[in-house]
């Protein structure tokens, strides 16, 4: 190994680094209280750790290429990943970057050092197979058991509580955009227009009409697969990147309206006293109206606000079940296989006699549904919504969350929205480096696993296997 060529090679990433680095993580505008005005802080330290973590990185990545330094190199970094946040907590930043760099290196090595990628290739669609048949099989019926009884463990706090509700409420919001991407093959970038139109249909025509929780809901999914329709008739001739610039137009008109339209949505304010779920009728409160009672003294205990954050954990967790269960069963009826099909190959799909175009408005209709249930839930979760909430940064979330996982894949979408939405709020202590690490995560996904974390699918029908024999 020619030591000049590798102290090149890790320079010049390093310059690169310090490229990027230096205007996006050198300068920081600090708004001073007081003097009605910004102030500009230097943070070249952070730039130097940031150039020396990538010199060292790629110079690690660059021995692996020798056999004899892979297993010395394996050590050290998991050493390393483990014993930093241990050995230090005076520079939280500093010590994830630093844990997060060397992590990498280590599965990096971990790869080569056991020939990983030897196993796989020998025969990467049955590995694929029964790795997704296994954790379809097997771990989703322990993840709907662990879910069910989340709320009760010793680790659940408040705010992993309401972690959890979050991720479940992008979970559903993943199944419901799966049966237009990844079902159906209709790239759709503002399918957050259809969940800001479930939220607001349930705060107004609750505020409006006095109506509970669980009558608003089935409104607010039929309003929503209502412009579902609306969107689908205009795009129907279009395809890939044309069918994306329509989507994500209809997502910021739907959002410009909210926006605008303060006499009906209330504009920029958006609608506070959305009115909360109740539990048949018995509110999630310590003083009840006269004459009825209270969730807390229909079952004769204590109150305590954790009772509605319990409740709402286990009505986003029926929700998400319901999506996952229908979009199961949908996908084995024939206009499920038609979406596979319309998927594959629209010119075939017209040559065997199928409709485009009500195969194209059942897929966004559906799916526009799920996300006005969301939406919906959003709402009385949150008892306050604004267009701010539905902007196209959601849609962009939740379409990672469904790329990420493999399109198609039901499980694989439960473990993006975990990666996606419920560890980077385990990173916080990250601070302004928070998104950074977020975007390295998904280059290095990008990287290894190209298609997705599960991107094997098996066929909703299988054919029968000829028997005997010939003409």
């Amino acid at each position: 190994m020619d030591a000049r060529a590798l102290l090149k090679d890790a320079g010049l990433a390093a310059f690169v680094a310090f490229a990027l680095a230096f205007p996006m993580v050198g300068f920081q505008t600090i708004d001073v209280s007081g003097s009605h005005g910004i102030t500009v802080v230097t943070r070249f330290g952070d730039v130097a750790i940031a150039v020396a973590l990538v010199f060292i990185g790629r110079l690690a990545l660059s021995l692996l290429q020798n056999r004899a330094m892979r297993l010395p190199i394996l050590v050290l970094s998991a050493a390393l990943a483990v014993g930093l946040p241990l050995l230090t907590t005076s520079y939280p930043v500093i010590t994830w970057l630093s844990v997060i760099a060397t992590a990498v290196i280590a599965v990096r090595a971990a790869w080569l050092v056991f020939d990983i990628a030897d196993v796989v290739g020998r025969d990467e669609g049955n590995h694929l197979r029964d790795a997704t048949a296994f954790i379809g099989r097997w771990f989703g019926p322990v993840l709907v058991v662990f879910a069910v009884l989340f709320p009760f463990l010793p680790m659940t706090s408040r705010y992993i509580l309401d972690l959890g509700i979050l991720v479940l409420t992008y979970v559903m919001l993943g199944w419901g955009l799966n049966v237009v991407v990844g079902l159906a093959g209709l790239l759709d970038l503002g399918y957050v227009a259809f969940y800001a139109v479930g939220a607001y249909s349930y705060a107004i025509i609750a505020q409006t009409f006095g109506w509970s929780f669980w009558v608003c809901l089935p409104l607010a999914g039929l309003f929503a697969a209502f412009f579902g329709v609306i969107l689908g008739f205009p795009v129907l001739r279009l395809r890939g990147d044309y069918l994306a610039i329509v989507t994500l137009g209809f997502g910021e008109i739907i959002r410009i309206i909210l926006l605008n339209w303060s006499s009906f949505s209330g504009g920029p304010n958006g609608i506070s006293g959305v009115p909360r779920p109740s539990f048949l009728g018995f509110p999630f409160t310590a003083n009840p109206p006269e004459g009825t009672r209270a969730f807390h003294q229909l079952f004769g205990l204590d109150f305590a606000p954790e009772h509605r954050i319990v409740f709402l954990y286990y009505l986003i967790l029926a929700l998400a079940l319901v999506t996952n269960i229908f979009t199961l069963r949908i996908r084995k009826l024939p206009i499920g296989r038609a979406w596979e099909a319309l998927r594959e190959d629209e010119v075939a799909c017209r040559a065997l006699g199928i409709n485009p175009t009500n195969t194209k408005l059942t897929a966004f209709a559906i799916g526009a549904m799920f996300a006005g249930f969301a939406g919906a839930f959003f709402a009385t979760r949150q008892g306050f919504i604004s267009p701010e909430s539905f902007s196209f940064l959601e849609s962009a979330v939740i379409l990672a969350i469904v790329v990420l996982d493999g399109m198609g894949s039901q499980i694989g979408v439960v473990l993006a929205a975990v990666l996606l939405i419920g560890i980077p709020e385990f990173f916080r202590e990250l601070a302004q480096f928070r998104m950074l690490a977020f975007g390295a995560a998904m280059v290095g996904i990008m990287i290894w696993r190209p298609r997705g974390l599960l991107a094997h699918r098996d066929p909703s029908i299988h054919l029968p296997k000829a028997v005997g024999g010939g003409a």
